[in-house]
């Protein structure tokens, strides 16, 4: 689809991919279990921010991101807004016992509140979904990207050449090298994404004229009806919302970044500081993706339809994949050496996204059974078992890749099962932190009660094609709801649960009162809590901006 890649794009590119791996491996720290797992618990908040913000954003995302809002507009902005404010919730209650409890993965959370059964559960379905799902599936797409800019290079090869990229440093080098590099790459990614954004503006003649473009219809509006096949509203309130905090509460991938931080404080910061990036994502990868319907980038002229239509319905009837449309802004709008730096943003992303997978595989299976089973207290043993389970991981998610274009439907089906997954996880962690009644037997049976319910519905819609009508966003609050019921109930008929696993594990009102005292006489720009309210504000306004 499009041209050749000049040289002097194609050497940005490589002197990118370079610097990334010196710096990466020039910052690495294996001396011991934590610095390599935990980057020695030493980042600043910065470099938490930063590092969240390039694991979170795959090339997959921009791709997703620019292909949504070029088939529906910016709906799909909801579910970078509402993360906002889950990361605001999530860095109030939940992110001080992560770091308090000195863990290394976020379902040895649930044994220090439960038992082990629950988080060698978590754990387990957590790796697998790393390798097969998270970790494949970023290289899959990235070499689906990568082809488009490069055709005359084999898939496969792209596909290894990235898989050795994103391990080099992350294998070798640990969290610490997965951070720094992280730092680096996004800011590549957000430099390259505003240059984009800002040419594609000019090219619609502005941002009135963009508005005047859009703003019959819902192209420019975030909450939609209840029938809305991308965003319903109860599925943004409710659905989005669980979501959400299962990605940014919940997921290793995610909250062991928040767990290399030297403090609370500044891990706190560090997650107000990708919310407030998050703000700006509406802008920078959605709204080109609206803007090519404007500036006829497919070539089809006055013939596509100014409504919202699937994109099934585009491929099929106008020869338009939306899967193109941010390559194809990248060749339409860049000079030759813009072009390599917006690749390098795309590379940015996808190496993140897959070092970071790498290294929550590592932590996983080395924290949660490794140390478990064989009893080692050998800190660079560890070091060393995590370095391989990264490598295996690796070698597995590049052997999958390939085979994710002939099981696509596969893949779908998984990504939906996650949704219906997630729910009685995000439930017993609620559970536990907030009621201190809550056992373990309470916590396992709802699990399993949410993992049978999950398998019914993906039976009965799959193995059945029986459809039951309800969008999984609308569906996700209900599971969620009925596994929290079946863990009191079973919580209430059965034992206490150890007094040592709720005192130091539950939240009460007096933690809020002593950090009220302590909060006392520090300066408001350092005040977590009034930065909170900002970026709180900050997020109604955008809400309310596009009503």
């Amino acid at each position: 689809m499009v041209g050749s890649i000049s040289a002097i794009d194609i050497t940005i590119i490589v002197l990118f991919v370079i610097g990334i791996i010196w710096w990466a491996l020039r910052n690495s720290k294996t001396s011991d279990s934590e610095s390599y797992f935990l980057a020695g618990k030493s980042m600043s908040w910065p470099m938490v921010g930063l590092s969240l913000f390039a694991a979170s954003i795959s090339s997959s995302t921009l791709i997703g991101h620019s292909g949504e809002g070029f088939i529906s507009g910016i709906a799909v902005f909801n579910y970078n807004l509402m993360a906002v404010f889950v990361m605001i919730f999530f860095a109030m209650f939940f992110l001080p016992f992560y770091i308090k409890s000195g863990i290394y993965t976020i379902p040895e959370f649930l044994e220090r509140r439960f038992d082990g059964r629950s988080r060698l559960y978590f754990s387990f379905i957590t790796i697998i979904g790393n390798v097969f799902l998270d970790a494949a599936a970023a290289l899959y797409t990235g070499a689906l990207i990568l082809k488009m800019m490069f055709p005359d290079v084999d898939m496969m090869w792209i596909i290894i050449g990235m898989g050795i990229v994103a391990g080099s440093y992350t294998i070798i080098g640990g969290l610490s090298s997965v951070i720094n590099a992280d730092a680096v790459q996004s800011v590549i990614l957000l430099l390259g994404s505003i240059i984009l954004s800002i040419l594609c503006f000019n090219s619609i003649g502005g941002w009135e004229n963009f508005v005047d473009r859009f703003h019959d219809g819902v192209w420019l509006k975030l909450i939609r009806p209840i029938d809305d096949p991308t965003v319903p509203w109860p599925g943004l309130l409710f659905g989005v919302t669980i979501l959400s905090f299962y990605f940014w509460g919940n997921n290793q991938v995610m909250v062991q970044r928040v767990l290399s931080a030297k403090s609370i404080d500044e891990g706190r910061k560090g997650v107000l500081f990708v919310g407030f990036l998050y703000m700006f994502t509406l802008f920078i990868f959605i709204m080109p993706g609206l803007i090519a319907r404007g500036i006829d980038l497919f070539g089809v002229g006055d013939a596509l339809p100014d409504e919202i239509i699937s994109g099934g319905v585009l491929k099929d009837t106008y020869g338009i994949n939306t899967d193109e449309v941010y390559p194809r802004l990248i060749v339409k709008l860049l000079p030759v050496g813009l072009i390599g730096v917006i690749i390098a943003a795309m590379i940015s992303a996808l190496t993140s996204t897959l070092s970071a997978t790498l290294s929550s595989v590592s932590t996983l299976f080395t924290m949660d059974f490794y140390s478990r089973y064989i009893k080692v207290n050998d800190s660079k043993k560890m070091v060393r078992v995590g370095q391989i389970a990264s490598f295996v991981a690796l070698i597995i998610a590049v052997s999958w890749a390939p085979f994710i274009q002939k099981f696509d439907s596969l893949v779908g089906y998984y990504q939906e099962m996650v949704s219906y997954i997630a729910p009685p996880i995000v439930g017993a962690f609620f559970i536990g932190v907030f009621w201190k009644r809550a056992n373990a037997i309470g916590a396992f049976t709802g699990l399993m009660f949410g993992l049978v319910v999950a398998f019914l519905i993906m039976g009965l819609k799959y193995g059945l094609g029986i459809n039951i009508g309800i969008h999984y966003l609308m569906l996700a609050p209900l599971l969620m709801i009925l596994s929290m019921i079946v863990m009191a109930m079973v919580s209430i008929f059965t034992a206490l649960p150890p007094t040592d696993k709720v005192e130091a594990n539950t939240w009460k009102i007096q933690i809020w009162k002593d950090e009220t005292k302590e909060l006392k006489g520090i300066v408001w720009y350092k005040n977590f809590r009034v930065l909170c309210a900002i970026l709180a504000v900050l997020c109604l306004v955008e809400y309310l901006i596009f009503l």
